[in-house]
């Protein structure tokens, strides 16, 4: 979201890290993953940084999240791992729910750009989720 903020230059790891109160270390891995999979353009050296490989409206906000994620499964029987330890494998049908709520949270997410949310504040995002009793949740995110 802060390359999509600044589009008219190049950012540097420290700056982002800065503004966002993110670990450098931490940014780094992020913006690797990021390069390698074609969000951001890296530039090295005196002057290099990063900026967005795509516009923001080409840039899905669920693509994002598929390729930084490391494993979407909520539960461990959720992925094919061979090495199960839960007694109730085969038995019980949360896989089946949770992966229902899954795969709903990300088709609402691929209905969404970084476009949408870099929108001005206070203005609704252009693309409205579908189901209207969707409410907002505040969500905590411990770092």
């Amino acid at each position: 979201m802060y390359l999509g903020d600044h589009p008219d230059r190049l950012c540097t790891i420290s700056e982002v890290a800065q503004a966002h109160d993110i670990s450098q270390p931490h940014l780094m891995k992020v913006t690797n993953r990021l390069s390698r999979a074609g969000w951001i353009e890296t530039i090295r050296g005196k002057n290099g940084g990063m900026r967005l490989a795509h516009a923001p409206s080409d840039i899905s906000i669920g693509a994002v999240v598929r390729d930084t994620e490391n494993d979407l499964a909520l539960v461990e029987c959720m992925n094919d791992r061979p090495q199960q330890r839960c007694i109730l494998v085969g038995r019980c049908a949360l896989p089946r729910v949770l992966s229902g709520a899954l795969n709903k949270f990300m088709a609402h997410l691929d209905q969404f750009t970084l476009a949408d949310l870099l929108e001005p504040a206070g203005n609704a995002p252009a693309n409205q989720p579908d189901d209207p009793t969707v409410k907002p949740v505040s969500v905590h995110i411990a770092r």
